[in-house]
């Protein structure tokens, strides 16, 4: 297998570790592994997860995975349909969904373009690109007051 195909399916099998977490413990070993031990993540500003964190473990009080867990709570909403429009050597890029629901029944569906850096088939830079990131703040600041939370 090729370093390209090998870097996909690294990728491929993170998303699936993401989609199949466990809501009380976010199988955040599984994930863990995945990742080189000084991964940064690099997200849209204007997010309330947003800017960038490195280290898989160490992360600020608001992440990706404390603002949707909540908003997330069935595998269609956790379902990201990933697609591979881009690899090689060294990086992947997938077109995705991230999907939530907010306690009041309010739905979001954002396609999100992940470009992806691995080293020794394993993730070490990651950077997202909301294609609508204004409704997916706007989303996810009316979850947080339904969820009594600041953004």
């Amino acid at each position: 297998m090729s370093a390209r195909d090998r870097n996909v399916q690294a990728m491929l099998t993170l998303f699936r570790a993401i989609e199949e977490r466990d809501q009380d413990h976010g199988n955040v070993e599984r994930e863990l592994a995945l990742y080189q031990p000084d991964v940064e993540f690099h997200w849209p500003a204007a997010l309330p997860y947003g800017g960038t964190s490195r280290g898989g473990a160490q992360r600020p009080a608001n992440t990706w995975s404390s603002i949707w867990n909540p908003l997330q709570p069935t595998a269609a909403e956790r379902k990201m349909d990933p697609r591979v429009i881009g690899a090689d050597d060294h990086e992947v890029a997938i077109l995705y969904h991230q999907r939530g629901v907010s306690p009041s029944g309010e739905r979001v569906d954002c396609e999100v373009i992940g470009l992806y850096e691995l080293r020794d088939f394993k993730l070490s830079r990651a950077q997202m690109f909301y294609f609508d990131e204004a409704a997916t703040s706007r989303f996810l600041s009316r979850a947080a007051a339904e969820l009594g939370r600041a953004k």
